[in-house]
């Protein structure tokens, strides 16, 4: 069976309305398309927790930052759209730019505090584009629950932290990156990997997890970040923008490990930019 198809917000907003005299709980799922194992996650642990899943799938203009990157994005609808069918997921939104930033459409939400550093200070403006629209496709489909993966950490503070902030009733899920069985956390962005890159992309992963293992440990963090920085250079890769520990329930920066962190990762690989995170736990959280 197909999953149905709206376009307009006029027609998701009866298909909800009409769920909600159901009295069904509905959780949405907001995408950009090119969806893998990752997303399909997401759907599989949004139709576990509500009656209705509605999965979203918009290519966001105003979270790209060069047109070059926002041309090269794959646009896979049908593909995508038959992916979701056999999970059960209820409504595929796919509006057109003009639906979402209709002419004279004026208005930004910027979120501070967690956008800043990390991909905040790499990507200007683009947290913007995210807060934006992520605030609009909650009001837009009224979902009382909202699923996001883990692999964007940054991104799913902004976020949380967009929705508290202005009171959009709605409760924000991060689910656990999804990764290859060699450790490479899935994006829609590995497809642009040349076969040689691609063998090479796990290796990020591997010295990330090495990196927070001797965190944990009690290893310093300074020294170990510089060894994994030149580690990630040494497999190949070309430029790491960002390496840093911050903390799981802020994002503050950390010098030492005194709290539940992230150790978290920007880096190109030829032309592609990879991003990915894990956890860093004190031992002594491991041990109360």
């Amino acid at each position: 069976m197909n999953v149905p198809i709206v376009r307009a917000v006029a027609d998701l907003r009866t298909i909800v309305a009409g769920w909600r005299r159901e009295a069904a709980s509905i959780a949405v799922v907001p995408t950009m398309g090119a969806l893998h194992e990752g997303h399909l996650s997401l759907v599989r642990a949004a139709l576990e927790k509500a009656d209705r899943v509605i999965v979203t799938l918009f290519v966001n203009p105003k979270q790209f930052n060069s047109a070059a990157d926002l041309a090269a994005y794959p646009r896979t609808e049908v593909e995508d759209a038959a992916k979701l069918a056999p999970l059960g997921a209820h409504l595929l939104y796919a509006p057109d730019a003009a639906e979402i930033y209709p002419e004279g459409f004026a208005t930004a939400v910027s979120v501070g505090g967690v956008s800043e550093g990390l991909c905040g200070a790499f990507r200007p403006g683009h947290f913007d584009g995210v807060a934006t629209v992520v605030a609009k496709l909650f009001l837009q489909t009224g979902a009382d629950l909202a699923f996001f993966g883990e692999k964007d950490f940054q991104q799913l503070h902004v976020v949380r932290r967009m929705a508290r902030d202005l009171d959009i009733p709605i409760t924000v899920i991060g689910c656990p990156t999804v990764r290859e069985e060699d450790g490479l956390a899935l994006s829609s962005r590995n497809v642009r990997l040349s076969l040689a890159e691609r063998l090479a992309a796990p290796k990020l992963a591997s010295i990330l997890h090495t990196a927070a293992g001797q965190i944990a440990n009690g290893a310093p963090v300074s020294l170990t970040l510089a060894e994994a920085r030149a580690a990630i250079l040494s497999a190949g890769y070309r430029e790491v923008e960002y390496l840093e520990l911050r903390a799981d329930a802020d994002l503050r920066p950390l010098n030492a490990l005194y709290c539940p962190a992230r150790l978290l990762v920007a880096a190109w690989l030829g032309n592609t930019r990879l991003i990915d995170n894990v956890e860093v736990v004190p031992l002594l959280s491991l041990s109360s």
